[in-house]
């Protein structure tokens, strides 16, 4: 029998070291390497095969080029978020912080699922099947024809779901999981990455879609080594503070639909439900006109969406002012606002500012550079901006509006919500004029700031 190996091994990039030191020579972090003993592996061990047969070769131009199947979820955001359902054999790494619900969401999942009588498979690692049957029962879920495991070891995991050939299984979490080739403890990196291995290795051999949870670190990573992200198909993120009623989930990575889709639900008493306007829900329309409140149209993966800006610029006492910006880049802002001072003469140096956009979006694009803008100036001066006012593009550093992507979609969804006016680049003109909506060409960002100032 071969001598199990010692070594050392960095918990944040996975880097191996014959022995202990501070610092990783690789990524450079301190105080990451933990012992662990790496058990002599066979080839046949580490391969496996489910599927019964050999690896097969073939040319390129004979490969199956006919559309992937894919199975509703019957649960809309989620479908939007993948990019129109689950495919066959397809592996969904789904992130977010502890109690935001990502085990309630998938248990509805499996619960829908098997209404369609497709056979389903929840692996737990972390729940007792009576704690997993009473979430059922407290959502008021039909989970009749639902198939429950609890197991953490990878190798009985696959060996079950192999007898069972379930069409869909969730594994929560993939951090509880372990494998027998390995002597290290359950969330190690070369846990988490092996039997990561093992699960995608089993889910492309039979065809089985898999959803696998994953734990995320204090600063909102996915926990574990990052290559974890590289081996799944699909990458979901829940947004949102688990305080509040409201749940994002944006699509970062998928081989089979778009990027940056985003769903959104609503946490009830029976679970999360999707909404259906969810323009609506980040626009709060106040009573009276407030300063320092602009609405913007922004995109999120192939739907336009309406989300309010507000900015509080105040006197600041301090040596260096604060600029604080939650939904969007910090750094960001801060060239914004030389871009103000240089191009518009609108000095904040002696003034604290902060952004937040409403509702927990995280605006991700370069869209809501003018709206961002428009903000500050209407805080700074203490003058509210028109209430049924729309603004969206990007502001360049030599204080041109740059056009950006679907813009004549985003003037719709703002019609739609009532907007009367809306104040975009020029190269963003819309071809046919839109009834009702009164729409405002500014080639630079003082132009833009002219229509403000004149009302």
């Amino acid at each position: 029998m071969a001598k199990a190996k010692k070594q050392y091994q960095c918990q944040s990039c996975g880097a191996i070291s014959p022995k202990w030191a501070g610092q990783c020579s690789e990524c450079g972090q301190w105080n990451t390497l933990s012992e662990s003993i790496l058990a002599a592996v066979t080839t046949n061990d580490r391969v496996g095969n489910y599927s019964g047969s050999g690896p097969v070769i073939c040319n390129l131009d004979e490969a199956d080029l006919s559309e992937e199947i894919r199975h509703t979820t019957h649960i809309e955001e989620l479908d939007r978020a993948i990019g129109g359902g689950l495919v066959n054999g397809s592996v969904v790494l789904i992130g977010g912080d502890p109690g935001i619900g990502k085990s309630t969401l998938l248990l509805q999942l499996l619960a829908s699922l098997s209404r369609d009588e497709m056979k389903t498979l929840y692996v737990s690692g972390e729940e007792s099947p009576r704690q997993v049957a009473l979430r059922g029962k407290r959502l008021g879920l039909d989970v009749t024809n639902l198939r429950l495991l609890t197991e953490t070891n990878v190798e009985r995991i696959l060996e079950t779901a192999q007898k069972e050939s379930p069409n869909v299984m969730v594994v929560d979490s993939i951090q509880t999981i372990h494998t027998d080739q390995l002597t290290s403890a359950p969330g190690n990196v070369a846990q988490v990455r092996e039997s990561t291995a093992k699960i995608v290795r089993f889910a492309k051999q039979t065809g089985t879609t898999i959803l696998v949870v994953g734990h995320v670190t204090k600063d909102g990573a996915l926990a574990g080594p990052r290559v974890l992200e590289h081996m799944v198909d699909t990458v979901l993120y829940f947004e949102g503070d688990s305080g509040s009623r409201f749940r994002l989930i944006r699509a970062i990575k998928n081989r089979f639909g778009a990027v940056n889709e985003l769903g959104v639900f609503v946490m009830t008493d029976r679970g999360l439900k999707g909404v259906n306007n969810p323009s609506a829900i980040f626009l709060s329309r106040h009573d009276q006109q407030a300063a320092g409140s602009v609405v913007m149209v922004t995109r999120e993966g192939t739907r336009p969406l309406m989300v309010e800006v507000q900015a509080l610029v105040d006197e600041s006492k301090l040596a260096n002012p604060r600029r604080v910006a939650v939904g969007m880049e910090q750094n960001r802002l801060g060239m914004l606002l030389a871009v103000l001072h240089r191009h518009a003469g609108i000095a904040t140096y002696d003034q604290d500012v902060f952004i937040n956009i409403v509702g927990g979006v995280r605006i991700t694009e370069t869209g809501g550079d003018l709206a961002v803008m428009l903000a500050i100036l209407s805080s700074l001066k203490n003058q509210p901006l028109p209430a049924d006012l729309v603004v969206f593009g990007e502001v360049g550093l030599t204080g041109e509006l740059r056009p950006v992507q679907n813009g004549q979609e985003r003037l719709k969804e703002a019609h739609k919500h009532g907007f009367k006016r809306a104040i975009i680049p020029q190269a963003n003109m819309p071809k046919q004029a839109i009834d009702g909506l009164q729409v405002e060409t500014a080639a630079t960002l003082e132009s833009a700031l002219e229509y403000i100032r004149n009302g």
